[in-house]
Parts: structure tokens; C-alpha cells; sequence
């Protein structure tokens, strides 16, 4: 590793601890040339992810468009910024869990809608709505009444 003050690649490591995310590892470093501290983070690696759509195109996986989704789906509701993160780590987790190459949207947009029926049954009906493309007002009820009977 080289040092970001000196350029010099003398450098060791003086403490190691996961990060904050808990993702990734947090180490700081000295350089014996100039004596200066830094810190690196390091990442595991993960194999590229590729999304299968509804027309069979593809495309990388995209964390943010998860994210925006949920966000959308969440708009007004009691639902921490905390929450929504967690459920997006969970859905990756669970889809890079598979250790496939390709994933088909469908499986991204079921697991999303899994965890937030246990957030939040508005959010729920809301993305439901969008994901399953609902049109008109019956199929849009028939969600709702299942989303009551439980």
C-alpha cells in the first residue's frame, strides 16, 4: 500500500477493525518513511450481478434502483431512513446469497415485497401496485383483501 503523503510504499498496518457498515474493514496505517497515519477500507469483492428484466434484457445490478423503489413506496409513511437500508441489505444479501451470475427481476421485486409486507402494508399495496403493474381497481381490491385477511 502506498502512502498517500510520501507516495512511498512502506507502510503497515497498526490496527485492523470491521467498519461501521460492518461490510468492510477499516485499517489504519503508518508509512515508516514519513511517519504520517491513514486509513484504507477493504471490500470483499463480489462477482458482477446481472438483472434479468420482464423483457429479458439486461442489465448490472443496481442497489440504487432498490433503493428508490422502496423510498417511493415508503414516501409519507413511519418508516426510518434505518429500516428502508435494512431491508435493501437484506434483499442483497439474499440475492447475492444465490451465487448466480444472472437473477431475474422477478426474484428481486418478490423479495422486496416479502419485507416490506412485514414493514408496512401501505408501502406494501403501494410497490405491489407498481411491481405488479395492477389495471385497474379489482386487482388493485383483491391486494388490499389479501393484505387484510392476514
Amino acid at each position: 500500500m502506498k502512502c498517500p503523503f510520501c507516495n512511498r510504499e512502506n507502510t503497515r498496518v497498526i490496527d485492523s477493525r470491521p467498519a461501521e457498515d460492518g461490510s468492510s474493514i477499516r485499517r489504519r496505517r503508518v508509512c515508516d518513511e514519513c511517519g504520517k497515519r491513514f486509513t484504507t477500507y477493504e471490500k470483499v469483492e463480489t462477482i458482477p450481478l446481472i438483472v434479468i428484466k420482464k423483457d429479458n434484457n439486461r442489465e448490472a445490478y443496481d442497489r440504487t434502483k432498490i433503493e428508490g423503489g422502496i423510498l417511493r413506496a415508503c414516501h409519507k409513511r413511519p418508516v426510518s431512513v434505518d429500516e428502508i437500508n435494512k431491508l435493501v441489505d437484506e434483499v442483497e444479501t439474499e440475492v447475492f446469497g444465490r451465487e448466480e451470475k444472472e437473477v431475474p427481476s422477478q426474484v428481486i421485486g418478490e423479495l422486496v415485497m416479502n419485507k416490506l409486507k412485514d414493514l408496512d402494508a401501505v408501502a406494501y399495496v403501494r410497490f405491489a401496485s407498481v411491481y405488479r403493474e395492477f389495471k385497474d381497481i379489482n386487482t388493485f381490491m383483491d391486494e388490499l383483501k389479501k393484505v387484510l385477511d392476514k
